[in-house]
């Protein structure tokens, strides 16, 4: 794994995660990821918003939403994530 992927995880934690149009979903708590490869598949939402709470989306264990990494088209102060791609 390269040293920027390890950075990467860090960075995210605690993120705020918005759509394309600006509707939260709340905060990255945690990243699911492939052991073998380092490959991200997954954003645990802490504290799900109102909104997220109403979408289907796939749930952890505890019963935490999770979004698909591979609908984040953004990274930077917040999480961009395609809604498309989620629900």
């Amino acid at each position: 794994m390269a040293e920027d992927e390890k950075k990467l995880s860090r960075q995210i934690i605690g993120k705020t995660v918005v759509s394309k149009t600006g509707k939260r979903f709340g905060e990255v708590g945690d990243a699911i990821f492939e052991t073998g490869s380092g490959e991200l598949i997954h954003l645990v939402v802490r504290a799900p918003t109102s909104y997220a709470e109403k979408l289907d989306l796939e749930k952890s264990k505890e019963g935490e939403p999770l979004i698909p990494f591979s609908a984040v088209i953004a990274l930077g102060d917040f999480i961009v994530v395609a809604e498309e791609d989620i629900v």
